[in-house]
């Protein structure tokens, strides 16, 4: 499930960072989040599996039994808290329970994401003289094994303040009805911790009621005292001596004979059965009784009206049923073998009565018990539904539920949570769909802003975007630089328009990418003209450096520029003038910051009156290049129009730079 795969994502990021999880997602080539109740391939946890040891660069096993620590931890934040500690009083009891509780998680998920296919692991826990355990654990996924110690060592060291170690002690392959399986043989062995130190509530209630039964001994007699502790003595050590389990502790201060307060519990049982046969077939309509040969020798009556060949006695069970879970063939020895286990039952489709050919089977859920002297199988069952919409599938009703099973309620309770969890499921493929769009939103807000950028200063364009008005500023000095392509309009008359189009752009291209480079202020562009300017927007004392250099980078660019005509790289004209302006945004539906003083018409003057493939500086321009390692040759004095003579000069080269830093080449 998707839940799975979203926890691995959880521990990667919240112990090594969300730049490791890009990285890992991206190598193993899955999504970057996960539906909770959708499923997904097995691959793509055992791909992220592999490149989490390859980018963390330590071993397969190591990650499993990591991941399994923190998905325990990551059940207990996700609201599993309360059902996983309920599950048993010591750690034998939540092994032995872990089964049950897988199982009614899966059946409960498979109902609610209409899955049959899907295969769950099995757990089988056997008790050691010397105090450890033997866990079985079988699955159909190989190479996930790992994760069980992390998980059991986890719960133990939480629930019951107990340090244990597993390792493997067998490991086979075993063939199943539904294909071969992983069979794993953990060994368990315990090491209390001491001192006791409380680790939830639970343990903290425990410790009150065992403080409360050492005042409670006090006061009781030395010979009801050694009385309850030689009944306590004969039933064994406890599984996990480094904490009574609380229920134990209930059980210890029931109030018995006398009214006083005896350890322990020893049932009493009638010395014969006060219930009549019919009694009992009616009071447990769905049970069954059957022997080693797996011959019916009993069955309660619904399931005898459901399945009419159990009223015939001696019949074999295998013949009308085959099991769903667990996994195992259907005999006494594997019945036994999983004794502990929830058992699901299922009709074979060819027994059935006529009318039930069309329905879906009957599935019967419940526990074996086995009587020893009567060599024989109980299985104490209940139909196995889960919603009013698989009764009426099986045309049945609520009536033929027993009113003591809690079947009964659970149909209805589990129709109104199913309700509840496909609406969240609804909701959280709402928000992944919203989490996607605002993902998209935000790129294209980018793109946005960075077209917006281009067209209007940084600072300009935000003031605009939060409706403020923009005040026109003054730059007491900055260095503005025109330039265009010599014989312009004879090309445009020997061309398509699309030449000259192509033309251009290639131009402006190149130009554009060193404005980048010098970080200089793009006017505008008309036709061929192109206006940069230098210390405008944000005034820096480097401006004119930066727009000579510019300049420079603009013949080279230009030299790559074919002229459509002659098929010659073109030629252009550069004019610099430096001095004060007035900048401003003009215009509401296209605004366009804007340059406005003498400075730009000189600038304008300049390229106007230049000479190809020259930069043309005027005398203030000069004068701030003059001793800035720059090589300049005097034009003289020019007859300029609207501003009479003028002393100008050509800027030739920067001493100090090669061509590649004046072209931002690497």
């Amino acid at each position: 499930y998707g839940f799975i795969n979203t926890c691995l994502k959880s521990l990667v990021v919240e112990k090594y960072g969300e730049e490791t999880w890009e990285k890992l997602r991206l190598q193993a080539g899955v999504q970057d989040s996960f539906l909770t109740f959708e499923v997904y391939k097995d691959e793509i946890t055992m791909q992220l599996v592999d490149k989490a040891c390859k980018v963390l660069g330590v071993p397969a096993d190591t990650v499993l039994r990591e991941f399994g620590k923190y998905f325990f931890e990551f059940c207990k934040r996700s609201g599993y808290d309360h059902m996983l500690r309920t599950l048993g009083g010591n750690l034998y009891e939540f092994i032995e329970n872990l089964d049950a509780l897988h199982s009614y998680l899966f059946w409960f998920w498979i109902c609610l994401c209409f899955l049959q296919e899907m295969n769950a692991p099995s757990f089988r826990v056997e008790k050691n003289e010397d105090g450890s355990m033997h866990l079985h654990y079988y699955s159909d996924r190989r190479g996930l094994c790992h994760i069980v110690p992390g998980i059991i060592g986890a719960a133990a060291l939480d629930f019951f303040n107990i340090e244990i170690s597993m390792k493997i002690v067998n490991q086979t392959e075993e063939e199943e009805r539904t294909g071969k399986k992983e069979h794993i043989v953990f060994l368990v062995t315990q090491n209390p911790l001491f001192p006791c130190k409380e680790r939830n509530e639970f343990s903290s209630s425990s410790q009150c009621l065992v403080d409360s039964e050492k005042q409670i001994e006090n006061q009781l007699n030395k010979e009801d005292l050694e009385k309850a502790k030689n009944a306590n003595g004969d039933r064994g050590n406890s599984v996990c001596p480094a904490k009574k389990s609380h229920w134990k502790t209930l059980r210890g201060i029931i109030t018995l004979g006398k009214g006083k307060l005896l350890r322990g519990f020893d049932p009493v049982y009638p010395k014969s059965l006060w219930i009549d046969t019919k009694t009992f077939c009616n009071g447990l309509p769905f049970h069954m009784v059957f022997d080693k040969e797996l011959k019916v020798k009993q069955a309660g009556v619904s399931i005898q009206k459901i399945v009419p060949g159990l009223q015939t006695m001696g019949i074999c069970l295998d013949q009308y049923f085959r099991i769903v879970h667990p996994e195992v063939p259907f005999t006494i020895s594997s019945i036994q073998k999983f004794i502990n286990s929830q058992f699901v039952f299922q009709t074979r489709r060819e027994m059935m009565p006529e009318s039930w050919k069309e329905r879906p089977m009957l599935e019967l859920r419940g526990q074996m018990m086995w009587m020893e002297s009567l060599q024989c199988m109980l299985y104490l069952c209940s139909p196995l539904l889960r919603t009013l919409h698989e009764l009426e599938e099986r045309q049945m009703h609520i009536a033929d539920i027993a009113p003591h099973d809690v079947t009964r309620d659970l149909i209805l309770l589990n129709q109104q949570r199913l309700a509840e969890m496909e609406l969240s499921s609804q909701l959280e493929r709402k928000k992944e769909e919203l989490r996607i769009l605002s993902k998209h939103l935000e790129e294209e807000k980018k793109k946005t802003e960075a077209l917006l950028y281009a067209m209007l200063p940084q600072h300009v364009a935000n003031q605009l975007k939060e409706g403020k008005r923009v005040e026109a500023g003054e730059f007491k000095e900055c260095t503005i630089l025109f330039s265009d392509v010599v014989t312009f309009t004879n090309i445009c008359a020997q061309c398509e328009p699309i030449q000259i189009v192509l033309m251009l752009n290639s131009m402006y291209l190149r130009f554009d990418r060193l404005t980048t480079v010098h970080d200089v202020y793009k006017v505008e562009t008309i036709g061929d003209a192109y206006m940069v300017v230098g210390g405008v927007p944000v005034p820096v004392p480097t401006h004119a450096e930066r727009v000579a250099n510019f300049a420079l980078g603009m013949i080279m660019a230009a030299k790559g520029v074919q002229n459509p005509v002659s098929g010659n790289p073109i030629q252009i004209r550069v004019g610099i003038h430096t001095g004060p302006v007035l900048a401003g945004v003009v215009g509401e539906k296209m605004p366009r910051y804007c340059l406005f003083g003498d400075t730009v018409n000189i600038a304008s003057r300049m390229e106007s009156h230049g000479v190809p493939s020259k930069i043309h500086l005027s005398s203030s321009a000069y004068q701030c290049l003059k001793y800035k390692n720059f090589e300049i040759t005097e034009r003289g004095e020019i007859e300029v129009k609207g501003k009479g003579k003028m002393h100008t000069y050509f800027l030739i080269r920067n001493k100090s730079a090669t061509e590649n830093e004046i072209m931002g080449r690497p």
